[in-house]
């Protein structure tokens, strides 16, 4: 039953929360020869729910681990999910013209600062395809004109998606709103990123536009995706001052920093099994 090699679990969970969670999760992983290294807990008064993640040390086989799992979650109706520590998460990238989210999760993610693995990059220019070659990563080039090339381009997406066992799909500046269906279908699993901070500066140049106004704030946002646009839980957000002496060129630099710093975050929490949902809203265990 046992070996001699530990094993080191991420394990999260949600149900209703009620009295002796905690208690008979930790007898479960007892049971199994395990020992928490890490823990965090959430109980919402909003939506009566209750969120934990855990890091489990056990030498057991992942089949004896889930048998001590599997009652507590039926007792409590909880939806639970076991994984290792540090997997690298089956990754698919989708990109426009824009490089410094791009560059940032491969940049980190060759460097092993991020954990997850990516297949390929699907691009509706050729803009980028030479960065990913430079990373060692297959580029695909799918031109979108017309509705219905973004149908057979989301067909061939949801082949892909399976083909690959893809687990996470990040639109890093994709600039192409993917339909109603799509967004329910892959719901909780697609991560955007888009600026923020900048009230009614909507359209083409929103970094002119703020320059024009004098903004004091730019920030950016990485959410989830739905078919609500830009209306997804938010997983992170960040903001940086900026003074009047910045020149247009200045805020477009600080922008694509806070927006790729952001959406690395959101794409390393999500990998690391620290993001969960709650309604609209997300619990982040950072």
């Amino acid at each position: 039953m046992t070996s001699t090699v530990n094993t080191h679990w991420v394990l999260t969970l949600v149900c209703e929360d009620k009295p002796g969670i905690v208690h008979a999760i930790s007898g479960a992983i007892v049971a199994a020869n395990g020992n928490i290294t890490e823990s965090s807990q959430f109980a919402s008064e909003d939506t009566g729910r209750f969120f934990m993640r855990l890091q489990i040390e056990s030498a057991v086989p992942r089949e004896h681990f889930e048998k001590q799992i599997i009652p507590v979650a039926d007792r409590y109706n909880m939806t639970w999910q076991l994984d290792t520590v540090g997997r690298h998460m089956k990754t698919l990238v989708l990109v426009s013209k824009s490089a410094h989210c791009l560059n940032d999760i491969l940049f980190r993610q060759r460097g092993g600062q991020l954990p997850v693995e990516i297949p390929a990059v699907f691009g509706n220019h050729k803009d980028l395809a030479s960065m990913a070659e430079f990373y060692g990563v297959p580029f695909e080039s799918h031109e979108i004109t017309a509705d219905a090339d973004k149908r057979s381009f989301e067909a061939m997406l949801r082949a892909y998606i399976k083909s690959a066992d893809i687990e996470l799909i990040v639109l890093a500046r994709y600039m192409q709103v993917l339909s109603e269906e799509f967004c329910k279908e892959f719901e909780g699993r697609i991560i955007n990123i888009h600026h923020s901070f900048l009230p009614g500066f909507k359209g083409a140049n929103p970094y002119a536009q703020a320059h024009a106004r004098g903004v004091k704030l730019i920030g950016a946002t990485a959410h989830f995706v739905t078919a609500d646009l830009d209306e997804g839980p938010i997983i992170e957000q960040n903001v940086v001052r900026v003074e009047h002496s910045d020149s247009k060129k200045r805020l477009v630099s600080i922008g694509q920093d806070v927006e790729s710093k952001t959406l690395t975050q959101a794409v390393r929490w999500f990998a690391e099994r620290r993001v969960l949902l709650d309604g609209d809203r997300t619990i982040i265990f950072s």
